[in-house]
């Protein structure tokens, strides 16, 4: 038996003899069956002995009949201007052959539309969907709009004739705002390094695309790595703005390249670049020069030295050179041009003695562009070439040389600073010889806290009470000097001018304590007036009582010793 019994139910036929089964009818199709079941028996004796059963499982195999169809058939996308890579869109297709078979898996390919070549479709293996993409950025003043048929197919052909099926792709171009562009992109000039600044070198100028927009560009430099050039923010005009000089490091070749920037006034901004390239022509700017700087020679059968000349002119700015000696260098020194004008020869002439010597060595160019050069030339105590001279020994100099000097003057400062101190230290705080408040006499005392003063500093009051007998035979006077008290010593002028502050405060507080000194404040006993005075009568000097108008107030500008003199005559002590 079969099963399905579709599209008839005898589609295979068994052989008698061998057991093959056979297909003996048309219209297997594996998208309406995909397998079917047959029972088949067995019997011996030709059929007539004893019989047994079996199932036949049969799959229908899969060829590529049935052809892949878009679903939709047409599609509209939109892609911005500029944008290469950019996905437009996805076309899905269906195919009811196997799946993940040749039969199946898609191909497509664009018919029209894509002259140009803005567009490309792959496959995605996961999904069998065509992904249309912009193989280069679209162009919105060129070409608003692209019409594209694609077609599909599949990977293995198809077995019998089928039609391809396409659909139509609808892309619109998306203005956006593009950046200006130089036209040329690279500018080319000409200009002689000597240039004066403010000179016009070139025009650079831009074009926006967008010329519907009517946007305004400005310029800018962009890269300038010497800063020579200047930019017109307006027309584009590229100026001088400082010295050109082909022999610079910033010019390659004689050529010096900078790069400018086109903005335009759109949302948002867009930036174009171009490069100007600058070929500067040679000036005669630079005279030859010597080297080596630095020769060493003997005094004696000295061997010439051969020094190189170099111009950083191009010809005919070069040689053939001219060498000559001057600020007195050729009393001691001679020189000639080599023959092949690329040396310079310096001789010692003259015997000289050991030491450094400057040679001034002036050369020439061809135009007669001249350039002195010194050569420091070191002349030894030898003979013949100079091999292993001794050298002087140079004057320190370096960071090293730094450090080690500021590590002295950081220590010398500490010294002096601890000196000070240390003096500072030893210096007695002078006290005042009168307390502000204090009198004048010995038993009138300022206290700080409450008692009486020292015993051995009040007046002995009963020397006021002697009597006639105990009268001492010689007063003390105030008008001549102690003789009975020890003198103070005062300290000799020092050497060391940084004591000379303590030698002033020391001398001046013994010159103070000094009971010799006048006036001398010393005791007077008056316990015996004697007879009277042969002198005339003080009752006509001026007092307190008699003259009140008197002006004493100049007794206040002699210090304290006045100060109790001051208070009775100048009115101070009225209010007490």
């Amino acid at each position: 038996s079969q099963e399905p019994r579709e599209p008839h139910p005898h589609m295979f036929t068994v052989n008698r003899a061998t057991g093959t089964l056979s297909v003996i009818a048309s219209g297997l199709d594996r998208e309406r069956v995909r397998e079917y079941t047959l029972t088949v028996q067995a019997a011996d004796l030709d059929g007539e002995g004893l019989t047994t059963t079996a199932l036949a499982v049969i799959e229908i195999a899969d060829i590529n009949d049935n052809a892949p169809e878009f679903d939709p058939k047409t599609y509209e996308a939109a892609v911005p201007e500029n944008e290469a890579g950019r996905e437009v869109a996805r076309l899905a297709v269906t195919d009811l052959d196997k799946p993940s078979t040749p039969a199946w898996r898609a191909v497509y390919s664009i018919l029209r539309g894509n002259e140009g070549g803005a567009f490309a479709i792959t496959t995605d293996p996961a999904s069998n969907e065509g992904v249309l993409r912009t193989a280069k950025g679209l162009d919105y003043e060129a070409k608003k709009q692209f019409v594209l048929h694609v077609a599909v197919a599949n990977e293995a052909p198809f077995t019998v004739k089928l039609p391809t099926a396409t659909a139509t792709v609808t892309v619109d171009v998306e203005d956006v705002n593009e950046a200006p562009i130089f036209k040329p992109p690279v500018q080319l000039a000409r200009v002689p390094e000597d240039v004066p600044p403010g000179q016009t070198l070139a025009s650079c100028t831009a074009q926006d695309p967008d010329k519907a927009q009517g946007q305004r560009i400005k310029y800018l430099m962009g890269h300038d790595p010497a800063g020579w050039l200047a930019v017109h923010p307006e027309n584009g005009l590229v100026t001088a703005r400082d010295h050109l000089d082909r022999e610079s490091p910033f010019a390659k070749n004689s050529t010096y390249a900078a790069v400018l920037l086109a903005v335009d006034d759109g949302s948002p901004p867009a930036t174009g670049t171009g490069t100007l390239l600058l070929t500067l022509l040679d000036v005669n700017d630079h005279g030859p020069e010597a080297e080596p700087r630095d020769v060493t020679v003997c005094n004696r059968s000295p061997q010439p030295q051969v020094l190189t000349i170099t111009d950083r002119d191009l010809p005919p700015n070069t040689g053939p050179f001219r060498a000559e000696l001057s600020h007195g260098s050729g009393d001691s020194w001679a020189v000639e041009v080599g023959d092949e004008d690329d040396t310079v020869t310096l001789r010692l002439v003259a015997p000289l003695e050991p030491d450094l010597y400057s040679v001034y060595l002036r050369l020439l160019d061809r135009p007669g562009k001249a350039q002195l050069t010194v050569i420091t030339a070191r002349v030894c105590d030898c003979e013949g070439p100079a091999q292993g001279c001794p050298q002087r020994p140079q004057p320190a100099t370096g960071l090293p040389f730094i450090l080690a000097a500021l590590g002295a003057l950081l220590a010398l400062l500490l010294i002096l600073l601890l000196l000070l101190l240390f003096v500072r230290r030893r210096k007695v705080v002078k006290e005042p010889l009168l307390l502000p408040e204090d009198d004048t006499r010995d038993n009138v005392f300022y206290y700080g806290e409450e008692g009486g003063g020292e015993e051995d500093q009040d007046y002995d009051l009963r020397q006021l009470h002697r009597g006639l007998d105990a009268r001492p035979e010689v007063l003390l006077r105030n008008d001549v000097a102690p003789t009975l008290l020890p003198a103070p010593q005062y300290r000799p002028r020092p050497a060391n001018p940084d004591d000379i502050g303590t030698f002033i405060e020391e001398n001046l507080k013994a010159a103070d304590t000094d009971p010799t000194a006048p006036p001398y404040d010393s005791l007077l006993v008056f316990d015996y007036e004697g007879s009277g005075s042969e002198a005339t009568s003080l009752s006509s000097l001026n007092s307190t009582a008699s003259d009140r108008d008197q002006d004493y107030d100049y007794l206040n500008d002699w210090g304290s010793r006045f100060k109790k003199l001051a208070d009775l005559y100048g009115g101070g002590e009225e209010d007490d």
